[in-house]
Parts: structure tokens; sequence; C-alpha cells
């Protein structure tokens, strides 16, 4: 239970999209603590008990739901809104799919794949995968931003400057993000909730769980920001770190490319090591291995690193 949350946002309170004219779930002042009954990336569509019929029959209106918005006081263009992320509070239950079409590797893994994931939503411990694998937990919201200038819905799939699906890993507890305002109350919105992921999620999606998340919304007037930043307080790595890494590369002078071509070279190195299907070293490397820009300057060449945390098998 929150003790110092002003208000909550609950379940039903979400919206698909982005729209300036959305009217508020919730009028707050700054500096108020919000407690979010956020719900996962397929909006509960995929449960405990999801199958591979249940992923085929999604309904892609209502993937990616956000908690909110929230009207902040006082808010207007050019200031920017300060939020602290204070704690999540995890489900226990998750998934991990491979949607035909979407996808680092969309054009090699055109079947759909589903895995469920169990954890102890209390203690937090690594979620099996396989036999062997166990992947570490870091709860972050990869939807998290306010409404653009621009009139109109627009899709909550892309990020964007005033942020949204930026599904960035480091948007954990303890977090300050800070948003960029646009409109008039700012009308920020959260959700898209994951148990863990790597950097680039590269599937297309990480351990998608339901989660609550607690926040503070602080005003930051005339700050003139022109994109999101944040500031953690803490290594973020540390939960993937203790075994060190196997990395592979991908070498060439297009980054994308070379992101392709790093990541295909650690599936076949899984598959080769540990017995893994292409296909669940490919969901794997989604919700554990970061994809890294490891050189950039030496042209005509720049090199991508895919590194794995060789924890997950220790």
């Amino acid at each position: 239970m929150c003790i110092v949350c002003t208000h909550t946002i609950h379940r039903a309170q979400h919206h698909f999209g982005w729209n300036r004219d959305f009217e508020p779930a919730l009028v707050a002042k700054s500096g108020d603590t919000i407690h979010f009954e956020c719900l996962d990336s397929s909006g509960g569509q995929l449960g405990k008990d999801a199958t591979l019929h249940s992923l085929a029959n999604l309904d892609f209106d209502r993937i990616n739901p956000v908690s909110g918005p929230v009207y902040v006081e006082g808010a207007a263009p050019g200031d920017a809104l300060k939020v602290t992320i204070r704690r999540f509070v995890p489900s226990g239950h998750g998934w991990t799919a491979n949607i035909p079409g979407f996808g680092l590797l969309a054009d090699q893994f055109k079947e759909p794949a589903l895995h469920v994931w169990s954890y102890d939503a209390s203690s937090m411990a690594p979620a099996l995968y396989g036999p062997g694998g166990r992947v570490p937990l870091k709860p972050f919201a990869g939807t998290i931003g306010l409404a653009p200038a621009e009139p109109g819905l627009h899709s909550v799939v892309p990020p964007r400057r005033v942020g949204g699906n930026m599904d960035i890993r480091d948007l954990s507890a303890g977090v300050t993000l800070y948003l960029p305002v646009e409109v008039e109350g700012a009308l920020f919105s959260i959700g898209d909730t994951h148990a863990a992921q790597g950097d680039g999620e590269v599937c297309g999606t990480a351990i998608e769980s339901q989660m609550e998340v607690e926040a503070t919304l602080e005003l930051v007037k005339d700050a003139r920001l022109k994109s999101p930043r944040f500031t953690t307080t803490e290594p973020v790595t540390r939960h993937l770190d203790g075994a060190g890494y196997e990395v592979t590369t991908g070498i060439g002078p297009d980054l994308m490319t070379g992101a392709r071509e790093a990541l295909m070279r650690m599936i076949d190195l899984l598959g080769a090591e540990h017995g893994m299907s292409a296909t669940d070293a490919y969901l794997l490397c989604s919700v554990c291995g970061d994809l890294r820009i490891s050189e950039i300057v030496d042209a005509p060449n720049w090199v991508v690193s895919f590194y794995f945390p060789r924890i997950v098998f220790a």
C-alpha cells in the first residue's frame, strides 16, 4: 500500500495512443505522488494461461494501453515534468512473444512464438527459462510520456520527443525522468510495464508484465527541454554483471545491419553452446541481452556488439 500517494489511477482509466484533447483521468498538483494501476502491453489479453491461439487472436487495437492522462496544474508549453519513479508492484507473471512482422529479425522469424513467465513477485528472484536458464529481473515502465502538441490521435508505438514508448530498461525505481511539456497540463501517462528487458528489445517484446507503479510528478518551469533525459542513482547493469558476458559483433558501414549481424551471431552461439532453438534464443536475447554501439568513428566501418549475460546459465 502506498502511504504517501495522493491519488490513484485505476486500471480502467487507460487510453490508446496520444492526444492533447483526451479528457484527464485526474487533475494533480505539482509534487503529488500517484499510484498507477497499469495493464501489460497486451491490455490483459495475454495472461497466465495464454497460448499461441491467444497470440493469434490478439486485438491490436488494444495494444499498449497507458494509464492516465494526468493533468498537472500549472504545466505549460516550455516547462518540463520531473517524474520520480518510486516503486513497482509486480504481478508475478508475464509473457514474451515473437509477433510476425515485428522485431529486428522479422524477416527471419516469421512464425508466432510465445513464452509465458512466472516469477516470485516478492523476492523477484530470476525467472526460469527452459532447462537451466534463469533471467535476472529489473522492473521498469516501457511507455512513459506526455501528450504532443500536434492535434489528433497519434500511435503509441513510436517514441516521440515528449517520451512515450521509449523502452528504456533503466527507467526503473529510483530514477528521475524529465519530459518536455508541449500542452497545457502536460497530460502524463504511463504503462507497458516490464519485468525484464535487454537494451534493444530485439524480438519486439520483453517480459511484458502487469504492474502497479508509484511516481511523483513535479513541474520545472521554463526548462526548455528538447527531448527526454533522466538521472540514475546507482549502477544500471548490476543484476546482470555477476558472471561476465558472451559478446558477438557485427561490423560494417551500416549500424542497423551491424546490429542484426551481432544478434544473429549470438543466436548461433546460444544454439551451439546450450542447444537452444533459434526462436528460443531470439526471445531470450530480447529479455536480457544488450545491443551496444562499440565504435562509430573509424570510417567506413562501425562496430555493434551484442552482450549476453553469462549469469543466465551460471
